[in-house]
């Protein structure tokens, strides 16, 4: 929001929320309706592609989107090195409105001018008109319109909203209030409205200007250095007539310079182009990859969960998990991304990167999902990814990697210790976030506690809480006899008396769960009993009268750099699951031994 909001600040359809996109539905409906009822002869192509186009260019700003963070992540070639919040995220998720609104004056402007309709696929002078107009008024109005929205009237109503963002992202480019836009369709539309009253219009230069600025947009605010200084050397006025992501960079940090669209030539002629933007450029294209301190290995789920990545929908990944209507009806593009994903690409990458006082922190993705590990067949090629990832740390001087997920028990990987007898050199060091688990599960029992439930598969944080809260004089209810059995292995001598075989539910209000128990057991709980989870998923709430905590999870340093995803169901910016946290943790305390096994 602008810091003094001026008239024509909120988009119409702002109320509508999610279902703003049901205003397309009238015209959308029309065209479709318009396409099927008339003859073939009569039948005209170019309305019933505005949906598909509109569509399409929603599909391109979001591989903009992705592409953008994965390289960020990395850091190779970032521009600037600060990391982005979740006010940003909020600020920006409603990229698409731009889409929207130009969707709807594209329908209208098809209603009420006849030189939009049956338009040739090609037409050269109509693409070379196109050119002519955006380099000369276009470029040139943008220009001074641009330098009048940093005027203070203007900028504190209206372009301090875009400039909020001193990090930028591709999306960042349409981030403007409703007014600007407005202005910005009658800017664009000069060049296409020439062609259409000239009679030169075509499918190609319409639909091709528009994602040429589309393009330009989301290139000069995507945060990384990738224009190959080799084009400038073999023409050198190139540098007049194209951007480059750090030469808009630096508007966004210097705020005086570099007003030009994406033609620099008016900053050249005017005197406001950044005597840095050379030494910006050729510095980004030299940054090296990041080395982090910390890995976190994590895997994907759920097929849907490819989109609550923070390289998916940045909205959704911004917010704890949640359904939403909308990914259903994408099932078959999620089918086949994750087909892809899973059985054609054989190697981690990066997520995620943020740091903390001096740690850098990266979470690298397994691209498998949870039922893949499930799998026996799947065993010898999940570990071989998982040995490689670890081995890639170890070569960039990673310090502590944490599996997290990726301990899948004894099955899979012998609770990790199968990497560490495969490679005893290893300097740097595997955690899997249980001790770290143990002792938040452990401080969450409330002070005074006698005896606790404890119900769940029997991993190795199940029997570490068992073994400490018996060790501490703490009773410990089990249900099932073979379970009973197996804990009492574990436990120290001392502490077997205080493990308990109950043949009933107990009275008492504090249940330790994890996964594998059958939720309608909670049906069996009194009244006011406290469900604490020792899994990294949550249990289903089927009481109303009970209480559940979060999963194991700790508070989140305010100093973090770069935080804006959530993690599964917890909420932003408050927790952290231990499971996540716990090579952070380790490294902060010079962890110089594995914890796996």
């Amino acid at each position: 929001m602008a810091t003094k909001p001026g008239i024509l600040t909120d988009w119409p359809w702002q109320p509508l929320g999610s279902f703003k996109y049901l205003i397309l539905a009238p015209w959308a409906a029309h065209s479709t309706y318009s396409f099927m009822v008339k003859g073939e002869s009569e039948r005209d192509v170019v309305n019933i592609l505005i949906l598909p186009f509109l569509l399409l260019r929603m599909l391109h700003n979001q591989i903009w989107i992705s592409l953008s963070r994965y390289r960020t992540a990395k850091g190779n070639n970032r521009i600037v090195d600060k990391g982005i919040e979740f006010d940003q995220v909020d600020r920006e998720r409603n990229w698409d409105d731009q889409i929207l609104f130009n969707g709807i004056l594209f329908y209208v402007f098809y209603m009420i001018l006849p030189g939009t309709h049956n338009l040739p696929f090609w037409r050269s002078d109509g693409v070379v008109i196109i050119c002519l107009v955006h380099a000369g008024p276009v470029e040139f109005l943008y220009y001074w319109f641009h330098r009048a929205l940093h005027h203070h009237y203007l900028y504190s109503r209206y372009h301090s909203h875009h400039h909020s963002s001193i990090v930028t992202e591709p999306i960042t480019s349409v981030i403007h209030p409703f007014a600007e836009h407005i202005a910005y369709f009658m800017l664009f539309a000069i060049p296409l409205l020439t062609t259409v009253f000239t009679g030169t219009a075509s499918m190609a230069s319409t639909f091709g200007y528009i994602t040429y600025i589309d393009f330009m947009n989301n290139l000069g605010h995507c945060n990384y250095e990738f224009i190959p200084k080799w084009l400038f050397s073999i023409f050198p006025p190139l540098k007049y007539l194209i951007y480059t992501p750090s030469y808009h960079s630096l508007h966004h940090t210097q705020f005086r310079t570099n007003y030009s669209l994406f033609m620099p030539i008016y900053d050249y002629v005017y005197g406001t182009m950044d005597k840095s933007s050379d030494t910006l450029y050729e510095a980004s294209l030299k940054k090296p990859e990041e080395s982090p301190d910390v890995v976190h290995l994590i895997h994907l789920t759920t097929p849907e969960s490819i989109y609550h990545l923070r390289l998916g929908f940045a909205s959704l990944a911004s917010k704890p998990h949640t359904s939403k209507w909308y990914l259903w009806l994408m099932w078959p593009v999620t089918l086949l991304w994750s087909l892809f994903l899973t059985w054609s690409y054989g190697r981690t990458f990066v997520l995620e990167s943020i740091t903390f006082q001096k740690l850098k922190w990266q979470s690298w993705v397994v691209p498998r999902y949870s039922t893949q590990y499930m799998l026996q067949w799947r065993k010898e090629s999940l570990n071989d990814l998982i040995e490689e990832a670890i081995l890639d740390a170890e070569v960039r001087g990673v310090k502590v990697l944490s599996l997290g997920l990726l301990n899948q028990g004894e099955e899979l990987n012998k609770n990790g210790e199968l990497y560490i007898q495969k490679n005893p050199q290893l300097r740097i060091k595997l955690v899997d976030g249980s001790s770290l688990a143990v002792a938040v599960v452990l401080n969450s029992i409330p002070k005074g506690t006698t005896q606790v439930f404890l119900r769940g598969n029997l991993t190795k944080v199940a029997y570490a809480i068992a073994n400490a809260l018996c060790e501490r004089g703490i009773q410990v209810a089990i249900p099932y006899k073979d379970e009973y059995e197996k804990l009492q292995l574990r436990l120290t001598t001392m502490s077997k008396n205080n493990l308990i075989l109950s043949s009933s539910y107990p009275d008492e209000k504090t249940w330790l769960v994890g996964d594998g128990w059958k939720e309608d057991e909670q049906l069996n709980a009194s009244k006011g009993t406290l469900f604490i989870p020792f899994s990294q998923f949550p249990p289903k709430k089927m009481r109303k009268d009970c209480f559940f905590y979060t999963t194991p999870a700790m508070i989140t340093p305010t100093s973090l750099i770069n935080m804006h995803s959530c993690e599964n169901w917890l909420p932003r910016r408050v927790m952290s699951s231990a499971w996540r946290v716990a090579g952070m943790v380790h490294a902060l305390e010079g962890w110089d031994e594995h914890e796996c096994g």
